[in-house]
């Protein structure tokens, strides 16, 4: 299976191909970024200050005679610069949390209309787990990159400097005694940064592939329990678990690490400011409150330090996801409109399959130079084995795939010149397993469409036997509906699925296998509904069961991809070829039904 997190592109994204993508996203905020870059400076300003009026306050309390109207002057000014840098604080934190979640948002509906125009292949070789482990994990990480990184870093680098720059002007000497640690910063953060990718990625992965398996295993726990296999299963999630917990304890090693030697350094300049900087105290060179002041500029140059630590924890668990993100939304789909397609505003109906070849894997023909021709309002039923690529020609009419060879028409026109929105909103499908989405009845019949009447969904209801049961529900047309459809039978959503593809009044309608595993009682209001619906446009039928089928116009026996036989019902029985053989066997098994 296809998975996501060994696309071979994900290595192939360079740091600052990521980082100018990401910033990408942050350009039409760029005026609120740009206030907050000011009122953060203003506020740096304001932190710098801090340290010089204690050691100026200091010097005062130190001094021969104390001057208390200096004083008070001194602790009024510190006062509202605390008071000041708390506010800007404020209103830089509110400003970038609102740009960054406006990003977010952005970033995820960008990524959810993406997948919405991928090809149904996509899906079925991308476990659904790892996607929606994109759209929320992997965007919420990005969050963190918007809020805390981007002006973070700016602030941290203007601190940097703005300290330096006040070190230097209280002390040249002391300052290039503790810039010797410089050098063994600059050497442990770029090994930090080497290890700490190569761990987030890891953890990344492994998250992804369990939430992968999550989603997979929940969703078919009824099997699980039915072949009893939750040990198995239990020990295959555990060994999952296990591994990422491994990860996550390589990550925080290597944070682990990391932290300490920086502190280890903080304290190696400090012990330097105390020895030098004692020794200039005593010769009077510099003051006692130039010390303080030095040493409480010495805990801010590092602080800054052990935040950027802090920020590559989660640059590079950005980054990880970045990967992800962008792996997702630069995989495009084949299936594609072509440049001159056309929008039709309406259409007949006729069908024809002209030499159709097609492969899901290449050398593997699941059809065969496939011909026939539908007319317009015929109903077409396609018989056969399993894997004899009956469902694999309904795919192909609505362009879930496109053919290697031949051509598919659409009253006379190629599919390919044809929009991929217009031809599908022109086709109603009714497949063997219905989906309904989280909701009302009401809502799963008119999946959100605002034009479709209230009275219009209970007319389509009723002409596929659906109102029946509906309306005995607790809360009829708008009784909520469970997980899936849990909370009704196989028959009825099938009747739901009916009256759905009814109210959106298609001029082509799809039946795939949708009355398997009915009980009979169901099937009939089925075969009503079915004869009814033949009357309304064209009608191509996927069915295992041939009584569903006797009243269709035209029946394709399919055989290995190729057509074996065509005709009406009578006409196929009377040839005694393969549909007659397949007609006396289910013929014979109908009393054990």
């Amino acid at each position: 299976m296809f998975d996501i997190d060994t696309d071979s592109r994900l290595n192939q994204y360079k740091d600052m191909e990521i980082i100018k993508r990401l910033l990408r996203y942050a350009k039409p905020y760029w005026k609120s970024l740009l206030l907050t870059l000011v009122i953060m400076l203003v506020a740096v300003g304001l932190a710098l200050l801090e340290p010089w009026i204690i050691g100026k306050t200091v010097d005062i309390i130190a001094g021969e005679s104390i001057d208390y109207r200096v004083l008070m002057t001194y602790l009024i000014v510190f006062a509202l610069a605390i008071a000041f840098s708390a506010l800007f604080t404020y209103i830089q934190t509110m400003l970038l949390q609102k740009t960054g979640q406006t990003i977010i948002y952005n970033i995820r509906r960008e990524i959810f209309t993406h997948l919405e125009r991928q090809d149904i292949d996509y899906f079925n070789k991308v476990p659904t787990g790892k996607l929606v482990t994109r759209v929320t994990n992997d965007t919420n990480t990005l969050n963190e990159m918007y809020t805390s990184v981007i002006v973070t870093v700016f602030r941290n680098l203007f601190m940097l400097v703005g300290i330096l720059g006040a070190m230097f002007i209280l002390n040249t000497r002391l300052t290039l005694m503790v810039l010797i640690v410089v050098p063994f910063i600059i050497f442990f953060s770029f090994m930090f940064r080497i290890f700490s990718r190569k761990a987030y990625r890891t953890v990344r992965t492994n998250m992804s592939r369990l939430n992968g398996f999550l989603a997979e295993h929940l969703s078919g726990m009824k099997i699980v329990q039915i072949f009893n296999k939750e040990d198995e299963k239990f020990n295959r999630f555990n060994e999952q678990n296990t591994r990422l917990k491994k990860s996550f304890m390589r990550e925080l090693l290597v944070f682990a690490v990391y932290r300490p030697t920086m502190y280890l350094l903080f304290m190696a300049a400090t012990i330097i400011i105390f020895y030098y900087g004692g020794l200039s105290v005593l010769e009077g060179v510099i003051t006692i409150g130039t010390l303080i002041a030095f040493y409480n500029y010495l805990g801010r140059f590092f602080e800054p330090i052990q935040q950027l630590a802090e920020q590559f924890n989660i640059v590079q668990s950005a980054f990880a996801s970045s990967e992800r993100i962008f792996a997702i939304l630069d995989s495009h789909p084949t299936v594609l409109d072509d440049p001159d397609a056309v929008e039709l505003e309406d259409i007949k109906g006729e069908i024809e399959f002209k030499n159709v070849w097609f492969r899901y894997i290449e050398d593997e023909w699941v059809l065969r130079d496939v011909s026939f021709k539908v007319n317009a309002k015929e109903s077409v039923a396609f018989v056969g084995a399993t894997g004899a690529g009956k469902t694999t020609i309904l795919g192909l009419l609505t362009r879930n795939y496109d053919i290697q060879k031949g051509q598919i028409l659409l009253d006379g026109i190629d599919i390919k010149n044809i929009k991929m929105s217009s031809l599908r909103s022109f086709i109603g499908q009714m497949l063997q397993d219905v989906f309904m989405f989280s909701g009302t009845v009401s809502s799963n019949i008119k999946l959100r469409e605002e034009t479709i009447t209230d009275e219009e969904v209970i007319d389509a209801c009723k002409y596929v036997n659906a109102h029946r049961f509906i309306e005995k529900l607790p809360n009829g047309y708008e009784e909520r509906v469970r997980e899936r459809g849990n909370n009704f039978s196989a028959g009825q959503r099938q009747l739901i699925s009916f009256a759905r593809t009814l109210v959106h009044k298609p001029r082509i309608m799809i039946l795939d296998e949708a009355t398997s595993n009915i009980d009979t009682e169901t099937e009939q209001l089925i075969q009503e509904s079915l004869k009814k619906m033949m009357n309304i446009g064209t009608m191509l039928i996927v069915a295992h069961r041939l009584s569903t089928i006797q009243h269709v116009d035209q029946i394709i026996v399919l055989q290995l991809g190729e057509i074996l036989e065509k005709g009406s019902h009578q006409e196929l029985l009377q040839k005694k070829g393969h549909y007659y053989d397949l007609y006396r066997l289910q013929y014979k098994d109908q009393p054990n039904e």
